[in-house]
């Protein structure tokens, strides 16, 4: 007997999802960083135990959206719990239920009753044993959860009974996806998103959330090493210096690192060349929305 499901995962900006999400799966599907708005669109991540597989589903953090990217990461985010059969809402220990929180709970009485929602309380290691009780009891008041479990992504801290209970609780049902499977997502997206990663690691204040990566070419050569040709799209011309560095120190340092990750995913030899395009309001184009894998057409 096989079992599979769907599995969101939602909360708020930073609280810890594609953390989690990459310490089940067991490799990097999602990028991380220490800032909020990281994850911009829909990511699967699957993992196998058993004779189960899980498909999980990492969202954008909820937020109050301000233009057409925004409102398209929510939408998505919101979209996607309503064709999954468990809900895993992540919330930070250490600062509790906030305006934020308590703003996703009341969306999600909305949720239909069918769907199992889980309360996963992360970064535990970040508080103390009777705070967490208060932030337990603070949540399961407003929202009855079906479960909850107390993490640590960070740490690998509460996670095999987090997923032991996953396992026993998905619907019976055959696979959907190969079994050595790890993300739905294409290589080419997955270059694009490690780029980002580390502009958005190396830049400060509201640059990385100004930029985005595109890949525009991936060729395989004739020794079988591969070429890969990114754009970084930046929303206003001075933010192209700030990208390339003096004497294009920035740029360099995003590029080499970014592609020593991606010869370790795919374990040959990368020829990254990255160029900087400023285009602005890329945010509100439907294309680059697109090519982030969302939806454009919300309101």
């Amino acid at each position: 007997m096989t079992r599979c499901g769907l599995i969101a995962i939602i909360g708020e900006p930073n609280a810890g999802k594609s953390t989690l999400l990459n310490q089940i799966v067991g490799c990097k599907v999602s990028i991380v960083t220490h800032k909020v708005q990281t994850t911009r669109t829909i990511i699967r991540g699957i993992a196998v135990s058993g004779s189960n597989q899980l498909v999980f589903v990492d969202t954008p953090g909820l937020f109050s959206p301000k233009h057409k990217l925004d409102r398209a990461m929510v939408a998505a985010a919101w979209k996607v719990t309503k064709d999954t059969d468990v809900i895993l809402f992540v919330i930070e220990a250490h600062l509790g239920v906030t305006a934020g929180v308590e703003s996703i709970i009341e969306n999600l009485h909305k949720i239909s009753k069918k769907q199992k929602i889980i309360l996963v309380v992360n970064k535990i290691d970040r508080t103390k044993k009777r705070d967490l009780l208060c932030v337990i009891k603070d949540a399961n008041a407003k929202l009855d959860f079906s479960k909850t479990f107390l993490v640590s992504a960070t740490k690998n801290l509460g996670i095999e009974d987090l997923i032991n209970w996953l396992c026993l609780n998905l619907p019976e049902g055959p696979w959907l996806f190969g079994e050595d499977a790890i993300t739905d997502k294409s290589m080419k997206f997955v270059a694009s998103e490690i780029t980002r990663e580390k502009l958005t690691l190396r830049l400060h204040q509201e640059l990385p959330y100004q930029l985005t990566v595109e890949t525009e070419k991936w060729e395989v050569l004739s020794d079988e090493s591969l070429k890969i040709e990114q754009v970084i799209y930046v929303s206003r011309e001075s933010h192209k210096g700030m990208v390339v560095g003096k004497n294009g120190a920035t740029i360099k340092a995003v590029s080499v690192a970014a592609r020593h990750e991606i010869m370790q995913l795919l374990n040959v030899k990368v020829h990254l060349l990255c160029r900087v395009k400023f285009r602005k309001n890329w945010f509100n184009e439907p294309e680059r929305i697109a090519a982030i894998g969302l939806e454009h057409k919300v309101k």
